[in-house]
């Protein structure tokens, strides 16, 4: 059977978080800054589909296409390993410095391949600037305003509103991660991995690598945010939120409940054994 059981799931968490906290910067960039980019591409991919069809969840069961490549690939996606490494770290298998230095360098990553790429995709679909009504650049151009001045227009309650999005977002998006090692099976991977992505972007909630990609091409189009609009009403809050949504309710939570009993196991069969052994003599 392909199906891998939960307390496989978690050993297979700490071996990746800890694969993860070791790797050299230079491959945390690389893979940081690929993983960005084909975040954009899936949120271009959505944008489109949603315009051309007129529905929203259209675009949501396109755009997992990207989290499925990053993946699948072995890149790096920090709001993946905000539930991965730190079990590595509660399991011994990696330091609290290893941890934040992937964090650190990932994110560093990201923000390169995002604005990268949102380059790219203006110059493409602007023809340099000829275009200016084009219907995905306009979407954008809103999405980055919602992301950014519509949390500041609430005041102190925005950062609260933002940060509860990204906690929902990232509870899925690291329930994503995990699914893809409860089978062996490629296909079987890329169902289980594409639910919870579907959930959390139909729903319009708040990813930080999305953003890095979405807020920055608005600044590029003309949108009125400054650099501490996007960071202090968006980037900053939703990183936090990510962060403890996939620390708690999926590193933390499914060690606890799966990890912590595979240990049990584990500690009590030489008991067993010895008691066997005793018996038998």
């Amino acid at each position: 059977m392909s199906r891998i059981s939960p307390n496989q799931v978690v050993e297979s968490m700490i071996q990746a978080g800890k694969v993860k906290a070791k790797l050299p910067v230079k491959d945390l960039l690389i893979r940081g800054a690929l993983g960005g980019a084909l975040l954009g591409f899936g949120t271009t991919l959505a944008f489109t589909a949603e315009i051309q069809t007129g529905l929203g969840i259209v675009g949501a069961l396109l755009f997992p296409a990207a989290f499925v490549i990053i993946i699948l690939l072995g890149l790096e996606l920090v709001t993946g390993s905000f539930a991965l490494i730190p079990v590595a770290v509660m399991a011994k298998k990696a330091t609290g410095t290893e941890m934040l230095k992937n964090w650190f360098w990932v994110i560093v990553g990201h923000v390169i391949g995002t604005v990268f790429y949102a380059i790219l995709y203006i110059v493409a679909v602007t023809q340099l600037g000829q275009v200016t009504n084009h219907a995905v650049t306009a979407k954008i151009l809103a999405v980055a305003e919602t992301k950014t001045l519509g949390y500041k227009s609430l005041g102190p309650e925005g950062l609260l509103v933002v940060f509860v999005k990204a906690m929902l977002c990232n509870w899925m998006v690291t329930l994503g991660v995990v699914m893809a090692m409860t089978t062996k099976s490629v296909i079987g991977k890329i169902a289980a991995m594409w639910l919870p992505i579907v959930i959390f972007f139909a729903q319009g909630f708040e990813h930080a690598v999305v953003n890095m990609f979405v807020i920055p091409a608005g600044m590029i189009l003309g949108a009125d945010i400054s650099i501490a609009d996007w960071w202090l009403w968006n980037q900053i809050p939703v990183l936090i939120g990510n962060l403890v949504s996939g620390v708690l309710f999926t590193g933390f939570a499914l060690y606890y409940t799966h990890g912590k009993q595979e240990s049990r196991m584990v500690l009590e069969m030489p008991r067993t054994k010895a008691a066997v052994s005793s018996t038998q003599r």
